[in-house]
């Protein structure tokens, strides 16, 4: 088991016209980032050197084309192409979403072969990244597909934490993509990571109806009687602080969300229009229940001030941190589990 020191950060570049060259770049000029990992990023040296020069940066890269070669104390630039490529920034661009991928794809292999110990996503435009050979709607469902695990968005902040049911689900679609299963299964996986990810020992989590004023007993739907509450009350049965279904118009101008660990929510905007409002540029987004660990920041590719050396990199920062500290609570968690295991089989 790898000691919690030292850990390898590898960053995917994400959409090169896009505003991720510039927050990674800020992050990594302040050289005490050096002290808490070894950042490998997933580029190439002619592109990094381009952001070098185009933001007036003073990082000095060790370029390498094998992660054997990995330096710490350095910033690591892992060569996954070697032509040029133009760099236009803001402008939408199918090619560089091929590059975007390129990136993804040799990083998610580092993950998986252990090779670097978590991963770090900078934002990629949804739209240009599709192709006949990738079909994902994000980062999240390709990395469910190519790791272990359950996945579920969950979205950060030192103080505030929310998962969803539902992620990048049309709104029309939302009621018949529920499940009890799913339910189950998602907070399950907030529930799991709260425990390894979190260290938090008897976890609170609260879920956001589906209708408004949770259907109203049936005048505004049915859906929170019929599916969600009956859901909920199963798991309670097992044990689990889990409650709710709580009205989502309301719950967080109470402040009733800060009585909880987590908060589920039951699609995309119900979850997320909330968290960003109340951390927008400090939140990360964490993808739970998976056998690695990726965090990407909050906010997209921000085209409109892509190049102007305006990006606020406080987000991918932070995301930065937190999938250190997440991979240092899971070594706790693993060694603390193995603990109570050899005590327990010591009484019998």
């Amino acid at each position: 088991m790898k000691k919690a020191e030292n850990i390898v950060v590898g960053i995917s570049i994400g959409d090169l016209n896009g505003i991720g060259g510039e927050i990674v770049l800020k992050t990594f000029e302040d050289a005490r980032m050096l002290e808490f990992c070894t950042p490998v990023i997933f580029a190439s040296a002619k592109a990094m050197n381009f952001f070098k020069t185009h933001f007036n940066s003073e990082i000095n890269f060790n370029n390498i084309n094998n992660t054997n070669q990995i330096v710490s104390g350095k910033v690591n630039v892992f060569n996954c192409w070697n032509e040029p490529v133009a760099i236009e920034f803001g402008k939408e661009d199918l090619k560089i979403g091929e590059y975007a991928i390129k990136s993804l794809e040799v990083a998610t292999k580092a993950l998986k072969n252990n090779e670097i110990d978590v991963l770090v996503t900078a934002p990629i435009n949804k739209h240009n990244i599709q192709s006949e050979a990738f079909k994902f709607p994000g980062h999240t469902d390709y990395l469910a597909q190519e790791l272990e695990g359950e996945s579920l968005m969950f979205m950060v902040t030192d103080t505030l934490r929310v998962g969803l049911l539902t992620d990048h689900v049309p709104v029309k679609d939302i009621v018949e993509n529920l499940s009890e299963a799913l339910i189950i299964k998602k907070i399950n996986a907030v529930y799991n990571s709260l425990l390894q990810d979190f260290n938090i020992v008897r976890p609170k989590i609260a879920v956001l109806g589906i209708n408004p004023h949770t259907g109203d007993n049936g005048v505004i739907g049915n859906e929170d009687d019929t599916i969600l509450r009956p859901t909920l009350q199963k798991l309670k049965n097992e044990g689990k602080l889990v409650y709710g279904p709580y009205a989502a118009d309301s719950f967080f101008g109470s402040n009733n969300y800060k009585n909880f660990d987590a908060i589920v929510a039951t699609y995309h905007d119900q979850g997320l229009i909330p968290f960003k409002t109340l951390s927008f540029g400090q939140g990360v987004n964490f993808t739970a229940g998976l056998n690695k660990v990726r965090t990407s920041p909050d906010h997209g590719t921000a085209y409109e001030i892509a190049g102007k050396g305006v990006a606020d990199e406080n987000s991918f920062k932070e995301a930065v941190f937190a999938a250190i500290q997440i991979f240092k609570n899971r070594i706790d968690y693993e060694e603390l589990t193995s603990n109570q295991l050899k005590k327990s089989n010591q009484k019998i």
